[in-house]
């Protein structure tokens, strides 16, 4: 659930990670696809940006998922974000190097 405030539980005035995730031409992070959906690979990104990137692969009216979304560490401020757009996520196996996988799918 979203706290007071806004969809990250930030105060009015500041900036929301979906404002961060403007559509851009390029997103940060690489990404490819594969049998098994379209891999977003954020690890070694610092904030928002492995937020940004999952949000503007999602966003794309042309993605229906799944999106395999890897991560440094478990991304517990995407979880809202995700909820918000309509998507849903599960947890997949860690990656080789111990990074958290997410399988991202729309809930609708």
């Amino acid at each position: 659930p979203a706290c007071a405030g806004g969809p990250l539980g930030r105060g009015v005035g500041q900036e929301t990670a979906m404002n961060d995730a403007r559509p851009t031409d390029t997103p940060p992070g690489t990404s490819w696809q594969a049998e098994d959906g379209l891999h977003v690979d954020t690890r070694g990104l610092t904030p928002p940006d492995p937020l940004v990137a999952v949000l503007w692969h999602i966003l794309q009216a042309d993605q229906e998922g799944p999106v395999i979304a890897h991560f440094d560490r478990n991304p517990v401020h995407l979880f809202a974000e995700l909820e918000r757009v309509g998507w849903a996520y599960e947890y997949a196996s860690p990656d080789a190097d111990g990074g958290v996988r997410l399988i991202l799918r729309p809930s609708r």
